[in-house]
């Protein structure tokens, strides 16, 4: 029987932020575009995204994703306990500070996952494309369910009314990880939501729109601002050439 999620279409999905030394993101993103992707995707996990942060030159943002939790056990078991980490993981290790800030998530809905497809991957050293990508994170109580339904039932049906579909609508997956040589943020309940733009003004003027919008403002804003419980991060992202996330 073919899988219900198949690949193109993960469920899992590991929102990875590496702070790195000082000038050594370049070289990190060089290494992991022509070393690290096709590798990852025969072990059975897809590269949704690879990204330098537009706030931090030392910071390298990264997303993967999984059918499952056990297709992820086995897709890092087979990729960390192999040929290609082994011959390159030391270098790509000795770019990093801080490797462990991660979030484990899931789509919020079926309708809210990313849909990929490695083919619309560039070759490596292809040019960064002119798009600018959008992560906003908020944070809530855990257990606690009121903003995250708030996000999904009220602020995504408006942010389709008033610019693009959004990449994916994202919540923190409670699985426990059954990978511990690689940390996830525990105890955290997120949602987080993924916006594609032109350019940044594209996006500011659709983050405009929907602050003034009547409903969002009077009911949808100042609900989730009462369940959240510290300032939603927004992440400015510029993709890097083979990012399939654009």
């Amino acid at each position: 029987m073919p899988p219900t999620h198949p690949v193109g279409r993960p469920v899992v999905i590991e929102l990875r932020q590496y702070t790195l030394r000082p000038g050594r993101r370049d070289e990190l993103i060089e290494l992991f575009d022509q070393e690290f992707v096709e590798p990852q995707e025969e072990a059975g996990m897809l590269v949704l995204g690879q990204f330098r942060d537009l706030d931090d030159p030392d910071r390298f943002v990264w997303l993967r994703g999984f059918r499952d939790m056990a297709a992820r056990h086995r897709a890092l078991t087979a990729f960390y306990d192999g040929p290609v980490w082994a011959k390159h993981g030391p270098q790509a290790n000795a770019t990093m500070i801080d490797s462990d800030d991660v979030l484990l998530l899931r789509p919020l809905s079926d309708e809210h996952g990313f849909t990929v497809s490695p083919t619309e991957r560039r070759p490596a050293g292809a040019p960064a494309p002119d798009r600018f990508v959008c992560a906003t994170v908020w944070s809530f109580a855990p257990g606690r369910h009121d903003g995250i339904a708030l996000i999904r039932d009220g602020l995504l049906p408006l942010l389709r009314q008033t610019g693009p579909e959004p990449l994916a609508a994202l919540t923190t997956e409670t699985a426990h990880n059954t990978f511990p040589r690689l940390p996830v943020r525990a105890g955290e309940n997120v949602a987080a939501v993924f916006t594609s733009y032109p350019d940044e003004s594209t996006y500011r003027r659709h983050l405009a729109d929907v602050q003034t919008h009547p409903v969002a403002r009077d009911e949808i804003l100042p609900r989730i601002e009462r369940e959240r419980t510290a300032a939603p991060r927004t992440l400015r992202l510029a993709p890097t050439g083979r990012s399939v996330m654009r």
